[in-house]
């Protein structure tokens, strides 16, 4: 590979764990207050629970999109990629989620790290669905909820 193509890679691994210009997953879903993950605030459609799991959710069907030659895209959209109860279904199901969520996230690193061309199309997709979309796709799409995540924990009162 070449300097750039590694720099390139380089960067992607980096923009998944993302802390330079926003707080990043890690730091948000921290010290979540166990009264606090199902509660919904005033104004914010969504718990953190549900915010938390639906990364995760949306997450894994991009890394098995990516990875795995027999996926089929069979998810309904919002439907499937958003729990229905604002709340954990038990005591362990943040801390579940969050290292679920971590895993799949190390799994996409791979991807980065090992795909020989991120320019090339992922053979399930379809239309011009790339590696590189999927990958671009994640961290867009966790920017956007984390930023969520850190608001509705403010209006709850429960971040730093």
């Amino acid at each position: 590979m070449s300097d750039s193509t590694d720099a390139i890679r380089e960067h992607l691994v980096r923009v998944l764990d993302w802390q330079e210009a926003h707080v990043g997953f890690d730091s948000a879903v921290a010290g979540m207050p166990a009264d606090k993950q199902g509660a919904r605030a005033a104004g914010f459609e969504h718990s953190p629970w549900q915010l938390l799991e639906h990364l995760r959710i949306a997450q894994d069907d991009l890394i098995d999109f990516c990875v795995n030659p027999g996926y089929h895209h069979d998810r309904k959209w919002p439907d499937d990629y958003w729990p229905k109860d604002p709340a954990p279904p038990n005591a362990t199901a943040w801390e579940e989620s969050v290292a679920a969520f971590t895993r799949s996230r190390d799994a996409l690193k791979r991807v980065v790290a090992e795909v020989p061309d991120l320019t090339a199309l992922v053979p399930t997709g379809t239309g011009r669905q790339t590696y590189l979309r999927a990958i671009l796709l994640v961290a867009d799409h966790a920017a956007y909820h984390v930023g969520q995540i850190v608001a509705v924990r403010r209006a709850l009162g429960a971040w730093k």
